[in-house]
């Protein structure tokens, strides 16, 4: 897959120049292929650029400016999106990306799937000092799964009624049997 950026070479607007630069400089910082594919040289790219933005990313003159980002044909978005997904650091999402291993976006797209399936804390797993406890608390057998203290109280009072009820049946088969034999033996006296 390839990723396409769209811009304009010889652009007399600063404010897009400086765009154009922060996205490219972005990619090759992540060392992410990309292709420059330039709009003021080309009216091909111009023409292909235009009419592959969708309809509701187009400003309200129809004519998207540079820099637009595409994935192969897949419109990824603008300088806009591009800067918050940078800021949210899901730009290989944003770009239709697997993210590498090990980069940020990998740690939470994993930290996510672990609390979707369950296996994991919904604490922030960025923080060593919470990673660290968790160890600990893990080694020590103490792993904590509960999030809601009050949950954790619940179930233990559950736990604990069950305990109490199983010797409570006990008891009282105990004593039904103890009453059958008292009443057989009651029987067998009256007979004699």
């Amino acid at each position: 897959m390839v990723i396409k950026v769209f811009l304009a070479s010889s652009s007399g607007s600063t404010a897009i120049k400086k765009k154009q630069q922060d996205v490219v400089g972005f990619l090759e910082a992540l060392k992410i292929d990309y292709a420059q594919l330039d709009i003021a040289s080309n009216e091909d790219n111009r023409m292909w650029m235009r009419e592959n933005v969708p309809g509701e990313k187009k400003p309200t003159n129809g004519i998207p400016l540079p820099p637009q980002i595409f994935n192969e044909e897949m419109y990824c978005g603008d300088y806009d999106t591009f800067f918050e997904a940078k800021e949210d650091n899901s730009v290989y999402e944003f770009l239709g990306l697997t993210p590498p291993p090990g980069s940020k976006e990998a740690q939470q797209a994993e930290n996510v799937q672990k609390l979707h399936n369950g296996s994991g804390t919904e604490e922030h797993l960025d923080d060593d000092t919470t990673k660290k406890e968790l160890v600990e608390a893990e080694q020590n057998g103490d792993a904590h799964t509960e999030d809601d203290p009050g949950k954790k109280a619940e179930t233990d009072a559950q736990e604990e009624n069950v305990e109490e009820e199983e010797p409570a049946e006990e008891d009282e088969e105990s004593r039904n049997v103890a009453e059958e034999e008292e009443q057989e033996e009651g029987e067998e006296d009256r007979e004699d």
